[in-house]
């Protein structure tokens, strides 16, 4: 009878172990869900208000924290918290222009975000001025 109750406690073992590798199966696949809601969640919609100004004009070969090569007529958004490369919409005085973030490091610290010289230019900011961004949504959302 040892023998008929040591394989009785191995099979027990077995449904043991494979009842313990579907629940972990589950669990880890449920995250995984989870993680793919999180990382696919829409940007708010809303306006933001923000202190902003011009950088300033552009030296020779000047390279942005987010590597893109600045000309006199860059058009994009230094903000010291979003990723480079998100789609931004500014508004001033009601005229709506479509940037992304370019930069991380802004170079006057009473600022919110900048603009470059061209992207000013085309808003009409001078000095440092509120103005109105929010993230940039496809046309279904």
């Amino acid at each position: 009878m040892i023998g008929g109750s040591v394989v009785e406690r191995l099979a027990l073992l077995a449904a043991v172990a494979l009842l313990g590798g579907v629940v972990a199966l589950a669990v880890g696949e449920r995250r995984a869900e989870n993680a793919g809601a999180l990382t696919g969640a829409p940007a708010p919609a809303g306006w933001n208000s923000a202190f902003a100004g011009s950088r300033g004009a552009v030296g020779d070969a000047q390279r942005t924290r987010c590597g893109q090569i600045l000309a006199a007529g860059s058009l994009g958004v230094t903000h010291p918290v979003l990723p480079c490369g998100t789609k931004l919409v500014l508004r001033k005085d009601g005229k709506l222009v479509l940037s992304e973030v370019i930069d991380n490091v802004l170079a006057d610290p009473g600022r919110q975000l900048e603009v470059t010289e061209a992207l000013a230019a085309l808003l009409g900011l001078e000095g440092t001025e509120e103005l109105q961004w929010r993230f940039a949504t496809s046309a279904n959302g």
